[in-house]
């Protein structure tokens, strides 16, 4: 399957999360197959952000959006998981304290944008106010209404200014497999800590969360700054689409090691030198 053309939200697209089909799986797909596909996904992956962290000439930002147990924290561990720590950061973003409300919107945003050389990945973001401000009525339609424009002036300044790559990623889940992941997590105590207070009442708003995410991504799915909406009630096969969609987006860039800004024959001299071995770099002298 090809995950990315197979998943992105076309610019205009009309957008019908509640006919999308969060089981789907793809009928060239099996999960038997995914752990040993996705560890090599993973590997390429890893090869590829390293060398974009020498490059430095890209970036790329990854932007996770879902309802609560769709799996935000799963990409996280399965997918980024593969990237080298030096060259990626993730941030989450929650309620806004006071000093970050009392700003613009993305004021508390921008400065988590990746800089070159670097892959940051947005653990819920910016989308939050457009999706949670206008579900619970945080402020007015005529505030967050703007910000669709607002933001996709944003993206592209990351994209066109500065060589950001950007995929957007909604993770859709069904409300029974939610429930369901729900139940595990009373029941697994190394899990019980992610259980919050407003699982089940922000479930009483999960149609109206479908409503707001389908204007999001019809009004902010961009051709620099795409989304994908990625079935997730098989976790085998979330991880494995992200995955794939992301070593996609980095083949793209032709990354390339840069060239050596020193000297190599001096260097190898100086390290011969130091071995022992002759000044010319033959036979080592004998003892």
């Amino acid at each position: 399957m090809n995950y990315t053309k197979k998943l992105i939200v076309e610019p205009g697209t009309k957008v019908r999360l509640k006919q999308f089909d969060p089981a789907g799986h793809g009928k060239g797909d099996a999960e038997q197959d995914a752990e040993q596909e996705l560890a090599a996904v993973k590997a390429r992956i890893g090869v590829l952000q390293r060398k974009m962290y020498g490059d430095n000439r890209h970036s790329l930002l990854i932007v996770l959006q879902g309802l609560d147990a769709a799996g935000k924290d799963g990409v996280c561990w399965h997918v980024i998981g593969g990237m080298d720590p030096q060259g990626c950061k993730v941030q989450g973003f929650k309620a806004p304290t006071a000093a970050e409300a009392a700003h613009d919107f993305l004021w508390r945003i921008h400065p988590h944008a990746p800089a070159k050389g670097e892959v940051a990945v947005f653990n819920r973001s910016h989308y939050e106010d457009v999706l949670v401000t206008r579900v619970h009525q945080l402020a007015p339609r005529k505030v967050w209404e703007r910000r669709y424009d607002l933001i996709n002036d944003w993206e592209r300044l990351l994209a066109v200014e500065n060589g950001t790559t950007i995929l957007k990623f909604c993770l859709v889940v069904s409300k029974e497999q939610q429930l369901k992941r729900f139940a595990e997590r009373l029941g697994d105590p190394h899990r019980q800590w992610k259980i919050s207070d407003s699982d089940y009442k922000e479930r009483a708003f999960f149609d109206d969360y479908l409503d707001a995410f389908d204007e999001t991504l019809e009004r902010t799915s961009t051709a620099h700054a795409p989304w994908f909406t990625i079935p997730c009630d098989h976790k085998w096969f979330r991880n494995l689409a992200v995955a794939h969609i992301v070593l996609d987006a980095m083949e793209a860039l032709d990354l390339q090691y840069p060239e050596p800004t020193v000297d190599l024959e001096q260097i190898r001299r100086a390290y011969h030198e130091a071995a022992g071995d002759e000044p010319t770099g033959g036979k080592r002298k004998q003892h």
